[in-house]
């Protein structure tokens, strides 16, 4: 089995999804032997709750890793994927994004072999590689101390050598014109040729039957697409301009819609990649003897005023995500219209391979592998990070998907002062601009009370 997750890659940027620019035609090949789940969420809006729903089965509010540099509550980290599928695989993780790598490494006594985040890179100084025991503490000294990608660096000495080593990069220059693929917040430097090609030399050798798990970190920012891929959306197309929300990070639209075009052609470069990746599984047998699934722990929203995913907001963009999943043999495609969840995985994988799905499990089995399609079933996703990790929810964003609705509450905001709450129709609005909360109080009254009641159930569990 092949569990493959692009970070970031947004449901609603791609071509397979009926996005207007071929962004995707590499993913639409795999999906033409596959599962395709159309209404696919992220039970969080970026990495740490997002990865962890999907590795335990659970929601942010039970096991709790819900902010930036979070992890899974301590007497809940045997409920993940590598205990529960069993020694009887071989079970290989590689995560480039150094913050999915410190959850990994809560479950390492369960990982037959885990590969550092620097693996396949070309620059490399990744401190908490060194520190085995306490990963989040030794990156967290590194990017506050001694280095910073994101703001000022933390060290006169060791800033400007973080430019000279990490910045410069004159051989990457042509190749990469906007700089070779960089996470923002730790010193890994990676060209996606290279990135592929040793996870295609890697596959090859682990010994079967194995569980691989491969978190990749682009199409994450920055949006470095190679120079063949620079240009190719520079087509004049612009998305509906959408007010400004009260949570605007003050883009303007021609910076967003920038960002939009080198996020697109980022997408369209991994894309590429994959389907080297692709064409190598059919060559050598692999994909007609394996489960392959692929995927993403969260999207990007460029809208509102907003460019990124550090945000409260849980508009489509930043939770809907692909997945697609290919059985061995599989020869056709099965479009699954009704929403899932990424808490979904985990019993799914179980089934897959024989295993019981625990009682704690929050997710169901997917339909088209041992589900049934629900068309009322009832999806959350959580923005949690200003809450505390032990106790009640206070500051929070919850959204409820149910049929064809989708509800938004935010509370403990200071600058609304009390419970807001969204309704959008997806099937008649699916850019979530027509805001119905007002206008329907029935349908209002009835989403307000099922999300209320599930929130009174979360904080009656933690008092």
């Amino acid at each position: 089995m092949i569990f493959i997750v692009f970070d970031t890659m947004s449901a609603y940027h791609l071509s397979l999804y009926n996005y207007p620019r071929k962004t995707t035609p590499n993913l639409e090949r795999f999906a033409r032997r596959a599962n395709v789940y159309n209404a696919h969420y992220s039970a969080a809006n970026f990495t740490i709750p997002g990865t962890s729903s999907m590795l335990t089965g659970m929601y942010p509010w039970t096991h709790r890793a819900m902010h930036l540099s979070g992890q899974i509550a301590r007497d809940l980290t045997s409920r993940n994927i590598f205990e529960l599928i069993g020694n009887q695989y071989h079970r290989f993780a590689f995560s480039q994004n150094i913050w999915a790598t410190n959850l990994l490494s809560q479950f390492r006594s369960e990982i037959d072999e885990l590969l550092p985040s620097s693996s396949f890179s070309e620059l490399s100084l990744v401190a908490s590689e060194f520190f085995p025991n306490d990963n989040n503490t030794a990156h967290q000294i590194l990017d506050n101390t001694l280095f910073d990608f994101v703001d000022s660096p933390g060290s006169l000495i060791f800033g400007i050598a973080q430019r000279l080593f990490f910045e410069s990069g004159k051989d990457f220059k042509k190749e990469f014109p906007r700089g070779i693929p960089q996470p923002r917040n730790y010193p890994l430097s990676y060209k996606l040729e290279n990135l592929f090609n040793g996870i295609m030399d890697t596959l090859d050798g682990l010994p079967g039957p194995f569980f691989s798990y491969l978190h990749l970190f682009s199409p994450h920012a920055p949006y470095r697409a190679r120079k063949d891929f620079i240009g190719i959306f520079d087509d004049g197309w612009m998305q509906p301009q959408k007010p400004e929300h009260v949570f605007t990070e003050t883009e303007d639209h021609e910076t967003i819609e920038k960002n939009r075009v080198w996020y697109n052609e980022y997408i369209a470069n991994v894309d590429f990649e994959f389907g080297r990746l692709l064409d190598h599984l059919e060559q050598t047998g692999i994909l007609d003897n394996s489960y392959v699934v692929v995927t993403s722990d969260h999207g990007e929203l460029l809208e509102r005023g907003v460019k990124g995913h550090v945000t409260p907001l849980l508009y489509e963009p930043l939770v809907r995500v692909p997945l697609i999943i290919s059985a061995p043999g599989q020869t056709e495609r099965n479009d699954i219209n009704t929403s899932t969840s990424s808490i979904d995985l985990l019993p799914t994988l179980l089934a897959l391979t024989k295993h019981d799905i625990p009682a704690w499990c929050e997710g169901k089995l997917l339909p088209g592998l041992g589900g049934d399609e629900d068309s009322e079933r009832e999806v959350y996703m959580l923005d949690a990070k200003s809450s505390s990790a032990f106790g009640k929810l206070s500051i929070f964003t919850i959204a409820l998907r149910k049929g064809k609705h989708k509800i938004i509450m935010y509370r403990g905001y200071e600058v609304y002062g009390r419970d807001v709450f969204e309704i959008y129709d997806l099937e008649n609005d699916p850019e979530e601009i027509d805001d119905l909360y007002d206008k329907q109080p029935a349908l209002a009254e009835a989403l307000r009370s099922q999300l209320v009641k599930k929130i009174d159930e979360i904080n009656q569990s933690h008092a």
